[in-house]
């Protein structure tokens, strides 16, 4: 086995026929702010919760929306709902309303 420095990482990808478009479009309309989104990632960046946890805001509403649910509530539960993420937003998403919103849906509050 040749080590060269790097690793091949596993093909992912998404099986859109699973997706669940009620749900995104239940999020958009319980969060209107989310339809600013332009997945820059600066919540991703700035989570306090993401750099000691695998919590990934923008993971985590894509899994939503693509109906990849396993794994998802206790990824959620890692959000401290600290609000860094709103505050470097340039679009000002309310990130601390989504989280609780998609914990609501998936029955963890």
């Amino acid at each position: 086995m040749n080590k060269f420095g790097f690793q091949i990482s596993r093909p992912r990808s998404i099986n859109m026929d699973l997706s669940d478009d009620g749900r995104r479009e239940q999020l958009l309309e319980e969060v209107p702010s989310y339809r600013l989104c332009i997945g820059c990632g600066g919540c991703t960046a700035t989570c306090s919760a993401g750099q000691f946890t695998n919590f990934n805001i923008r993971r985590s509403h894509t899994a939503l929306a693509c109906n990849q649910t396993e794994g998802l509530a206790a990824q959620l539960d890692s959000c401290m709902l600290c609000g860094k993420c709103m505050l470097v937003c340039p679009r000002g998403v309310n990130l601390r309303g989504l989280i609780i919103r998609m914990r609501q849906m998936l029955g963890r509050v």
